[in-house]
């Protein structure tokens, strides 16, 4: 099933190629674009973006107003509450105030500051403690701007509790790890809506049509298969399906027959 609206990331510090890229996603059907400023890893390092743009907050503003004049695709931000010792809370406002005046009215904030030096990117998601309570002063002191909150979050409850005070939650590696959460989170956001949420037996059929589309358009079947991982985490014979995906399944039609017992 196709899923909208339908977001592209992208990393860089060169407004003009970052506008560049926004034409072509405007041309491939994304609805949105989304300028990472969070991630800390040792590539982005080298080519200084990623986690590294909190530092530039007047550069982020100069690649967000060439995206918008590029296209009309929304463009959104996701950052950190700060990178190495640059974590004051001021520090934060006027990031967030000086990219707001280039015309992002939506952020994505995770949580942790990032260290650019020292820790891994996985410890880089860890280590630093969350600070949710900051990103809800984001949202008191930016009231006009959407926050959406990020980091740590894998229960339904929380996301209840984090949307009381602000105005969206992504969930990243829990959705990942454990694909039927979103279900179970749009049971408890959406309780009196007509739209059913579908059973695993139902989202497997829908998949395999997915499958076949893109097998046919030459994508690898590793690519395809490697999001049903954790398709079944929680449920009683998940690591039977777990190798059963990755010792049996060697061509589409090991797949077809996979779903087939399972449906």
């Amino acid at each position: 099933l196709p899923i909208y609206p339908l977001a592209l990331q992208v990393g860089g510090n060169n407004p003009v190629d970052l506008a560049l890229c926004a034409r072509i996603a405007k041309d491939r059907g994304y609805d949105q674009m989304n300028l990472n400023v969070g991630c800390p890893s040792s590539r982005v390092q080298s080519g200084q973006f990623g986690a590294c743009l909190m530092k530039q907050p007047t550069l982020v503003a100069d690649c967000v107003n060439a995206m918008n004049n590029a296209t009309d695709l929304p463009v959104t931000v996701k950052t950190r509450i700060g990178v190495d010792e640059q974590d004051s809370y001021e520090a934060l406002q006027q990031f967030i105030a000086t990219v707001a005046q280039a015309g992002c009215d939506t952020f994505i904030i995770h949580a942790r500051k990032a260290w650019l030096k020292g820790l891994s990117p996985r410890e880089n998601r860890l280590i630093p403690p969350l600070r949710y309570d900051i990103v809800y002063q984001l949202k008191r002191d930016f009231s006009h701007l959407r926050i959406i909150i990020n980091g740590g979050i894998n229960d339904s409850l929380s996301v209840m509790q984090h949307m009381q005070h602000v105005d969206g939650v992504m969930i990243g590696r829990e959705a990942y790890r454990n694909p039927l959460f979103i279900a179970q989170v749009q049971k408890l956001l959406f309780a009196g809506s007509h739209d059913p949420v579908l059973n695993r037996r139902a989202i497997l059929l829908h998949y395999l049509s997915y499958v076949r589309e893109q097998y046919a358009l030459g994508v690898p079947l590793r690519h395809l298969i490697q999001h049903l991982v954790g398709f079944f985490q929680g449920e009683k014979g998940a690591k039977a399906w777990r190798r059963c995906l990755s010792e049996n399944v060697k061509t589409k039609n090991d797949l077809e027959l996979l779903f087939s017992k399972v449906a």
